[in-house]
């Protein structure tokens, strides 16, 4: 493997990456990070520039490390194959749009994730929350950036009511239209950037902001949002991983219809820090926070200590994971007893075949 892969060096690619390769990697393959993912192919940065690829059998994301293969006898030329996938470094996951009893990886090995919401209208709390909580389950770094704040009535207000909810979170008023604060939302980016948030947030206005100085002008396309509701077209159908000034690189993701916990525990307890800290209190250790004697959590409400709504919308978070756990344990239970009903008959089978 050359020394040093220029092309690939602009995707992240690093010393340590170069040694998990050389450990893991099958022979006669190449390193290479997907850039989008489309209909079982994808489009992969190599060595050498860029190659069309077969997904492989595991389920690829935009941001993944991944190993290559030139497919020979390929009718089309120049085919690859994905071989392997690398370690995830961070992997951002919601519960199936599906519905199935499922996770559903957004983007993987993502440094910052920039939770993009617009300041022009009502600001949903417990949308930022929900995407905390998955952000902080990632073990990316979040960062909240409430857009076009230019148009925005009372932003300072809004600033402060979002920063009370983000503990840890850095919180920026920006205008990709007038540049407020956009310079220090550069500052604070790091690695592989994604960003996340409903359709009509300014994603994609955001991100031709900060691509402007590595890729020109409106890189992405954007949309108007509706006058009625301030919802935006789908403007982004794909995750893109484009990279950028400073060596990083940036995912521009679809508008999230529905944001579902999936695993994400520890990110829940992130996002809502004072309450884990009143839950250790209680006297209980099985304390459910609804009537119990001796609860802190209750106590603690009582006094005005923790806001209401944000109580209800940690237990809203907190249901909504353990379901979809149960769900998961459910149908990996299921997957298993199909599996042992399938070994079983086949020994049957077997059996009789030698009685006979």
């Amino acid at each position: 493997m050359p020394e040093n892969i220029t092309p690939l060096t602009e995707y992240g690619w690093n010393a340590t990456l170069s040694n998990t390769f050389t450990t893991l990697a099958p022979p006669d393959s190449a390193p290479g990070r997907v850039l989008r993912v489309d209909r079982g192919r994808c489009d992969v940065a190599v060595a050498e520039g860029t190659v069309r690829a077969l997904t492989g059998s595991d389920p690829l994301c935009t941001g993944d490390w991944v190993t290559v293969a030139e497919i020979r006898d390929s009718r089309e030329p120049e085919m690859h194959t994905v071989t392997s996938i690398l370690p995830r470094s961070s992997s951002i996951a919601r519960s199936s749009a599906s519905g199935k009893s499922e996770g559903q990886t957004l983007a993987a090995n993502v440094d910052t994730v920039v939770i993009a919401t617009a300041s022009d209208g009502d600001v949903d709390l417990g949308r930022i929350e929900r995407l905390l909580a998955l952000t902080w389950e990632s073990g990316a770094i979040p960062v909240v950036a409430l857009t076009k704040s230019d148009a925005a009535h009372y932003i300072s207000d809004t600033l402060a009511e979002v920063s009370a909810i983000a503990p840890g979170a850095t919180v920026l008023a920006v205008s990709a239209e007038t540049n407020e604060g956009m310079d220090v939302l550069d500052a604070v980016l790091d690695g592989t950037v994604a960003i996340l948030g409903p359709s009509g947030a300014g994603k994609s206005t955001l991100a031709n902001a900060l691509l402007a100085e590595t890729a020109g002008d409106n890189r992405l396309e954007t949309g108007r949002v509706r006058a009625g509701d301030g919802k935006g077209r789908h403007t982004t159908v794909t995750r893109e991983l484009i990279p950028f000034s400073g060596g990083r690189t940036l995912i521009d993701t679809p508008g999230l219809r529905g944001v579902g916990m999936w695993n994400a525990a520890e990110g829940i307890d992130k996002t809502f820090p004072e309450i884990e800290e009143l839950i250790a209190e209680c006297r209980f250790s099985d304390c459910a926070h609804n009537s119990e004697p001796g609860c802190a959590v209750l106590s603690a409400l009582g006094r005005g200590d923790i806001d209401e709504r944000r109580l209800a919308s940690y237990r809203k978070l907190q249901r909504e994971n353990a379901w979809n756990a149960a769900r998961s344990d459910a149908r990996l239970q299921a997957e298993r007893t199909r599996e042992i009903k399938v070994i079983s008959r086949q020994l049957k089978s077997h059996y009789r075949g030698r009685d006979r």
